[in-house]
């Protein structure tokens, strides 16, 4: 094969990987809105027994947040969600370790931990979100669930 031939494929091919990682990257944390009656599944309610927790869902919406034992990021983004729930009434946070409860992981799809979904006070899922949720769009959904209009406050610099 004629090496300029070669090097354009591999110049070719880590430049596709490179693209590919990059939207990757800016899609991690971002949270893909569920459109209501999307399928059967998603527009089922979940219940706190589904997940497996103890705890009750909130009246208006509920962080329901999938992580393991050895994930990294999911500390982090348990004290966000719990900090976010706590911050808003009727919003209720629930964490779900998938170390031994390969069902669930199966059954909600579960690629990465952590994942979060949204869901509004009947329990259907509204959002989903992959890796470590951004803060803004946590927000934003929460405002939109709970209708609300928190207004964030911007940083003032002198």
């Amino acid at each position: 094969m004629d090496p300029i031939i070669a090097l354009s494929l591999v110049l070719a091919l880590v430049a596709g990987a490179t693209v590919l990682g990059l939207v990757w990257r800016a899609r991690q944390g971002r949270a893909a809105v569920v459109a209501p009656g999307a399928t059967a599944a998603q527009d089922t309610p979940l219940t706190p027994a589904d997940v497996a927790s103890r705890l009750p869902f909130g009246a208006n919406g509920t962080l329901v947040q999938f992580s393991t034992d050895h994930c990294a990021r999911c500390p982090g983004t348990h004290v966000l969600l719990a900090g976010l729930a706590g911050q808003r009434p009727g919003v209720a946070h629930v964490d779900v370790d998938l170390t031994h409860r390969r069902d669930l992981a199966n059954r909600f799809g579960i690629l990465q931990t952590p994942t979060t979904l949204i869901l509004d006070g009947t329990g259907r899922v509204r959002a989903r979100i992959g890796g470590v949720p951004n803060r803004s769009d946590l927000l934003q959904q929460l405002d939109h669930l709970t209708g609300s209009t928190h207004d964030q406050l911007t940083p003032v610099t002198r």
